[in-house]
């Protein structure tokens, strides 16, 4: 097991974020929502790291239901101060998840719920103080329930009205909150949950010309206290800021490719009062391609891999996400 110290210790998970409901006039057919894949591994004291949320502020129609199941593994090590005792970290994690989303009329403007559950089995490896050590954990991770609108340039619009819609520029925000109900050990480093909570506001917006498309937005994470860390001890971070761009290029027929870019700043960590020199300046670069498989089924790929890691987890990953949609008279 993994006895790593209160400076540096890691905490991995990864995930799959939100559905983002969404299409273009000439795909309603095939495409449907587009499932947000994102990924997050992190350390516990820089949770929430590395996002990558292709087409996340785009219209859908009114009343469809959206289940997903998804597949991830990622590969890397761990980027540590020199003081660190920690060295040679590898780490690797198997997840799956299960997804659903239904989108909304909020008040005449388009929006969406979703809840995200998933189910990791992490292993790792490291040198700690000229020591080797190992841990190996599965559990669930914490769930995830997100409500967004697009408060302009994206009305709620039925089916049949959709048919006529044609995006132009679209604004839009969501808050996203973590329950702290993943699997945790308080006498260990090393867990897929992370006992307490997180609030993520998060606001963006999306310019659409003809086939391509260009996104960005910004949010922050903002942590509850672990009174139950390591031991007893109190855990305090930061709150952590995070930007993403995305240029998606509609192929026609729902098949959608896009370029991603996501870079986080912040989340700093205190323990009894003491902070910890794990202020986080990481970017990562990721490819994300949709394809359907017939009017209601569709399925994503996606792979990401770390462009500049400050402190925290260097790691490549991929996956892939199954979709299913039905409802409001499809």
């Amino acid at each position: 097991m993994l006895n790593w110290n209160r400076w540096n210790w890691c905490s991995f998970r990864v995930t799959i974020a939100r559905p983002i409901l969404g299409t273009y006039r000439d795909v309603i057919a095939y495409s449907g929502v587009v499932v947000a894949v994102f990924v997050l591994m992190f350390i516990a004291t820089q949770a929430h790291a590395g996002e990558i949320e292709p087409r996340a502020y785009v219209n859908t129609p009114v009343g469809i239901n959206f289940l997903l199941a998804g597949y991830v593994y990622s590969d890397g090590g761990l980027s540590t101060a020199g003081s660190s005792p920690i060295k040679d970290a590898q780490l690797n994690q198997h997840t799956g998840v299960l997804a659903y989303a239904r989108s909304l009329d909020v008040w005449g403007k388009s929006g969406k719920f979703d809840v995200i559950l998933g189910y990791s089995k992490l292993s790792g490896t490291a040198m700690v103080a000229g020591q080797p050590r190992e841990r190996k954990v599965s559990g669930l991770f914490d769930p995830r329930f997100r409500f967004s609108v697009n408060f302009y340039g994206a009305p709620a619009l039925t089916v049949q009205e959709f048919a006529n819609y044609q995006q132009d520029l679209i604004i839009g925000a969501s808050v996203q909150v973590s329950a702290p109900l993943g699997q945790y050990d308080k006498d260990k480093l090393v867990n897929l949950g992370n006992n307490r909570w997180f609030v993520k506001p998060d606001i963006g917006m999306s310019k659409a010309w003809g086939g391509l498309s260009l996104e960005l937005s910004t949010g922050v994470y903002i942590f509850s206290k672990n009174d139950d860390f390591f031991g007893g001890q109190t855990l305090e971070q930061d709150p952590l800021f995070t930007s993403q761009a995305h240029v998606t290029y509609s192929l026609g027929r729902g098949i959608w490719a896009a370029l991603s870019f996501t870079y986080d700043y912040g989340g700093r960590t205190t323990i009894n009062g003491v902070q910890s020199d794990d202020l986080q300046q990481n970017s990562r670069v990721g490819l994300t391609l949709a394809l359907p498989v017939n009017r209601d089924h569709s399925i994503k790929l996606y792979a990401s891999t770390g462009t500049h890691t400050s402190t925290g987890t260097d790691f490549d990953m991929v996956g892939i996400v199954w979709q299913y949609r039905w409802g409001a008279g499809l």
